[in-house]
């Protein structure tokens, strides 16, 4: 049985979880502390918070961005709920845009005629560990700024809608030579058990730094979000007589472990070889399936290099019923397979927020027909040969 997405933990995490479990400290703490400064240090930015998943990272820095009712921020309707659920946490309007017909991007001319007064951010979606279009982005954001009206300091020293990019798939991944994280104005990491780079559950939120806005105070304000809004975290309260806090908002608990941030700092330490080998298996893949009308999605190029997340496949002319077939088929053979994704305005919960398939015909089509093959670092050579054997005469039927 080939799984599809399964941790990677060698001795070195067991060994520094157990070094974290024995130490006394369990909390956030130095471990979590020494794995921000790394992240941050990896990625090119000042600053970096690690918290308890993306979906957080995402919500604190909407908050940061004093981002609520009244406003708009604009994603994808063909990602996970976390793109866009974050957006209802805060209480701003969700608007979905459709991909575009010949790609999982967002249309970004249908983006560019959404922004409005409301508009506040967009949350672009680096699917499968692809960077987006960043430049064009950028370029979008600039010619509609003189539409974006500020509501708070950080707003006003930015001067146009954030780009705040949803991240989840795409640590490690370089866009023009730049690391994620560094790119967009605010970035958040997923760190959740099926992703390159694991801390059991987790997340990274890392941003550029914005002229007039200090970094400092902007690290001061998440761990304000995080913690209850207490001014002195566990590990501060531990010096000599530093007992006494204050509680300036009722805000959040998000916070990262250490016992969690024990895992990611070893992950560190293996994680570029990790994605050297998530490269060496994008390459058979690709060599094995292009040839026979297989569509994937390129994640080494010039302009980027993709973490190698997700292995996504389409194939031209079948069925939805067909492509259920096939995901069957390869589980009978010992081999589960996924799809990624079904666009959010199938689901119950955006459905009852107004939003109809019918509006989004390309994430429709790019779902009908996609499958995505095993991707992940316990996969051996011979289970990679495995399942491209294995996908190939399935795939006989149908193409």
């Amino acid at each position: 049985m080939i799984s599809f997405s399964p941790p990677d933990i060698s001795d070195l995490e067991i060994e520094e979880v157990v070094e974290a479990l024995k130490s006394g400290w369990i909390t956030t703490g130095p471990r979590t502390k020494q794995l921000e400064k790394m992240i941050a240090e990896w990625v090119g930015t000042d600053k970096c918070v690690c918290l308890n998943s993306q979906t957080a990272c995402a919500e604190m820095a909407l908050y940061v961005m004093g981002i609520g009712a009244g406003d708009e921020v604009i994603t994808c309707a063909y990602t996970y709920t976390a793109s866009a659920s974050v957006i209802a946490h805060v209480g701003a309007k969700i608007v979905l845009i459709d991909t575009q017909k010949d790609s999982l991007e967002m249309d970004y001319d249908a983006l560019e005629a959404a922004i409005n007064e409301n508009t506040k951010a967009i949350i672009p979606v680096d699917l499968a560990g692809i960077p987006c279009d960043y430049d064009r982005l950028f370029k979008i954001v600039e010619r509609k700024k003189h539409l974006f009206e500020p509501r708070n300091e950080i707003q006003s020293a930015l001067g146009r809608v954030a780009i705040m990019a949803d991240t989840a798939h795409a640590f490690g991944a370089k866009w023009h030579g730049k690391m994620i994280g560094s790119v967009a104005d605010f970035s958040s990491f997923s760190f959740h058990a099926v992703k390159n780079f694991t801390t059991a559950e987790g997340g990274a939120l890392t941003w550029r730094t914005i002229p007039g806005i200090s970094n400092e105070d902007v690290y001061k304000k998440l761990q304000l979000l995080s913690l209850h809004g207490q001014s002195k975290d566990a590990l501060a309260k531990t010096k000599l007589g530093a007992w006494e806090y204050d509680i300036v908002g009722t805000y959040y608990k998000c916070n990262m472990t250490d016992v969690a941030a024990a895992i990611g700092l070893k992950q560190f330490e293996r994680y570029p070889d990790m994605l050297c080998r998530r490269k060496d298996i994008i390459m058979k893949y690709d060599a094995a399936l292009r040839p026979l009308g297989v569509e994937t999605l390129d994640h080494y190029t010039d302009e980027w290099e993709s973490s190698g997340h997700l292995y996504l496949t389409r194939i031209p002319g079948i069925t939805l019923e067909q492509r259920n077939e096939i995901i069957i088929k390869m589980a009978e053979r010992g081999v589960a397979c996924n799809v990624h994704y079904k666009p959010l305005p199938m689901h119950t919960a955006y459905k009852n927020l107004g939003f109809d398939i019918k509006d989004y015909p390309n994430a429709y089509a790019h779902f009908a027909n996609e499958i995505t093959l095993p991707l992940h670092t316990c996969l051996t050579d011979e289970d990679v040969a495995y399942v491209i054997e294995q996908y190939v005469e399935v795939l006989k039927e149908y193409i």
